[in-house]
């Protein structure tokens, strides 16, 4: 199908009467609202009532569900930013959609001592996580969950650049090189400091490997100091595995990064505040990762052990 085809069916798409289905948000900012048929790894298609659409995936920026207008996404309320992340105003709901919505875009940050958790904050493969995630390493491999039809499909990629490294806020920057066939969901970061004490958060992550866990609880102190820095407390549960994932607010925005829990306590947990996150970002420049560095992550293991106790032959 041709682009000017394609235009030519968003525009009447558009002009059609908001329908149960689904929301398909384009790059461009369009939205289709329609029942999508089938999913293909390279193409969606969407049933618009009196046609079939098939849009390639490389123009979709996100799938939504549609509850009749009010639960979708107001496009002109989402902002893309100068500094790799977007901001979106958008309505609350419940756990479940949210998780549903956004579940694709949390990932799995492996290397070979540790696992954690990450999230997309742009479709050219920007993953935000913790440092102490990848501290000391430089093999980093990232897997999604791609959701096809109504199944996930676990995808690893091995080519990731590490772009910016902040230890003391416990922050870095990867990038994913990903094929052209795959654009990644996002996440929104929350627009505004507006959390309170007893809000309603949740967290999306892989605790003890266990993936795309979500766990539940509220904002117990939303200003808690330590070391130094202000962190957000909450009962939201946290393990090993957790960290650099993302801690939500009811309308599905990133208010934290979540980097710790105390093990021997229970609801002690906490995350790093979004605002840290986009100072971070804005100023990523400052913090660009140096291979040359003392903190470059490369490790130099011993020698192995000799095998053979007896001298070496004389190879003169």
């Amino acid at each position: 199908m041709t682009r000017g085809v394609l235009a030519v069916l968003l525009l009447v798409a558009g002009l059609l009467p908001g329908a149960a289905g689904e929301v398909i948000v384009l790059k461009g900012g369009q939205r289709v609202h329609a029942e999508v048929l089938r999913e293909f790894p390279e193409r969606v298609v969407v049933d618009l009532g009196f046609e079939l659409l098939s849009i390639p995936r490389e123009q979709i920026q996100e799938i939504l569900l549609d509850s009749g207008g009010d639960a979708g996404v107001d496009v002109e309320a989402i902002q893309a930013t100068d500094d790799l992340y977007s901001r979106a105003q958008l309505p609350e709901q419940t756990v479940k959609q949210l998780a549903q919505r956004f579940g694709e875009g949390v990932v799995l940050v492996s290397v070979p001592a540790a696992r954690g958790s990450g999230f997309f904050i742009s479709t050219a493969g920007h993953v935000i996580t913790n440092f102490h995630v990848i501290e000391g390493e430089t093999r980093i491999a990232v897997t999604v969950f791609r959701k096809v039809g109504a199944e996930f499909r676990r995808q690893r990629f091995e080519d990731v650049d590490i772009v910016a490294t902040n230890p003391f806020l416990d922050v870095a920057l990867l990038r994913v090189n990903l094929p052209a066939d795959y654009t990644p969901v996002i996440v929104y970061l929350s627009a505004e400091d507006g959390l309170r004490d007893g809000d309603r958060v949740f967290a999306i992550g892989n605790p003890l490997g266990l993936e795309r866990s979500v766990s539940q609880g509220i904002v117990s102190k939303r200003n808690r100091a330590l070391q130094g820095l202000t962190y957000v407390q909450t009962t939201t549960q946290i393990n090993p595995g957790n960290s650099g994932g993302p801690l939500f607010n009811m309308r599905g925005e990133v208010v934290g990064v979540t980097n710790m829990g105390i093990l021997a306590a229970e609801g002690l947990n906490f995350a790093i505040p979004i605002r840290y996150v986009i100072d971070f970002l804005r100023n990523r420049d400052a913090f660009t990762y140096n291979s040359e560095s003392s903190e470059a992550g490369y490790r130099y293991p011993p020698p192995a052990d000799r095998q053979d106790p007896a001298a070496p032959p004389d190879l003169k």
